[in-house]
């Protein structure tokens, strides 16, 4: 899609579509660990990027664990 990237707490997101599904989808750009995301629609993408940034960010508070920054900010 054009490049285009998600933005949310310093983290960036792709954007992909896949025509088969017909679902978008992506995953957190610049980390070492695979966070992915996927939604029907654009705003719905947004949410589930968002979702997912923030899920990340608890489980490493809850595990005592040092989450990735990105690299790419």
């Amino acid at each position: 899609m054009n490049g285009a990237v998600l933005k949310f707490r310093n983290y960036q997101g792709s954007i992909e579509y896949d025509e088969v599904s017909e679902t978008l989808h992506g995953k957190v750009l610049h980390v070492r660990d695979l966070i992915t995301y996927e939604a029907e629609t654009a705003k719905g993408l947004k949410k589930a990027f968002h979702d997912s940034v923030n899920d990340y960010l608890e489980t490493c508070e809850a595990e005592g664990i040092e989450p990735n920054k990105s690299r790419g900010c």
